[in-house]
């Protein structure tokens, strides 16, 4: 469980994905935690990995806390709404069916849109854009208050339900209301709001719900240096290697949450990778650029617009 918390805890510092969506399926469906129990304990880690990964791009000036304050201000009490809702009705076995699907979902799009992102930013600049126009620093960017607001309410309210989202959903939203925001800026900013809403959302469930301490202990020995170690490769990893880390964990999560199997997950995110890095090649040279980043820094040609 610790091993496994280890790898998780890399994959959460390194693209802002919440533990909810990799850590809590991978505790129910291997090691057979029940799912409240996995929710809660899950919930406990998430609070004390969070600040590990923040620390560092905190370090790094890769957080827009201006963001960070309107989506804290929504989502801290209604993820401690959200456990009360649990303590008082009992499980919402169907909600969290929904939630799971709808999320499934709305990941893969994500992933897909990464993608997209990826390609129009590059013609953009190939184009005669301005360099840099889609990946802004963090403090140029205007904030969206009340939107961002809705999506911390929105994002709370389903991370205390089901511990799902406090990265997953709020990462989807921040990419959306801020395409400007670059990769790096996207996942500080989002493992910095995630502080807090988890910290009100283990706090319910610490009183209201059901943590299993034979769980949260090992998952806290093996995600805490994870999350260390991934917020140092994402805080200085270019950006495009955080995009595309960050679109192959949402196609895995995606997949998962729809039910997919672990080997047809596997073999999908084997021909995502291959079909992926031949494509992105292909387009590349489409451009008059080398087929690599590595080859265009080498030759001097095309590696400052490329890395975007």
């Amino acid at each position: 469980m610790a091993i496994a918390a280890l790898g998780i805890g890399i994959v959460i510092g390194l693209t802002g994905l919440g533990g909810g969506a990799l850590m809590t399926p991978a505790l129910v469906l291997f090691f057979n935690v029940p799912p409240l129990t996995a929710v809660s304990s899950d919930l406990v880690v998430s609070a004390a990995t969070k600040p590990v990964g923040t620390v560092v791009h905190m370090r790094n000036g890769t957080i827009h806390w201006a963001i960070v304050k309107w989506l804290v201000i929504g989502s801290a009490p209604a993820a401690f709404c959200g456990a009360l809702v649990i303590a008082w009705i009992g499980p919402l076995a169907g909600v969290s069916a929904f939630v799971k699907t709808a999320l499934g979902v709305v990941l893969l799009i994500a992933a897909a849109g990464l993608v997209g992102r990826a390609y129009l930013t590059l013609r953009h600049n190939m184009t005669g854009g301005l360099a840099g126009a889609s990946t802004a620093a963090g403090g140029d960017i205007a904030v969206r208050v009340l939107p961002t607001l809705l999506v911390g309410i929105i994002g709370g309210l389903v991370v205390g339900l089901t511990s799902v989202g406090s990265g997953s959903l709020v990462i989807i939203a921040l990419m959306t209301l801020y395409p400007l925001l670059s990769a790096n800026w996207l996942v500080g900013t989002d493992l910095a709001q995630a502080v807090p809403l988890v910290i009100a959302a283990a706090a319910g469930h610490l009183l209201f719900g059901d943590v299993d301490w034979s769980v949260v202990l090992p998952l806290l020995v093996g995600s805490i240096p994870g999350a260390y170690i991934g917020a140092r490769i994402s805080s200085r990893a270019s950006a495009g290697l955080v995009r595309r880390a960050l679109a192959l964990v949402l196609l895995a999560a995606g997949l998962k949450m729809l039910g997919v199997s672990n080997l047809l997950t596997l073999v999908g995110l084997g021909v995502a990778l291959v079909a992926g890095t031949v494509g992105w090649m292909v387009v590349r040279m489409r451009y008059g650029l080398k087929a690599t980043n590595w080859q265009g820094r080498k030759a001097g040609v095309g590696g400052q617009s490329a890395g975007h």
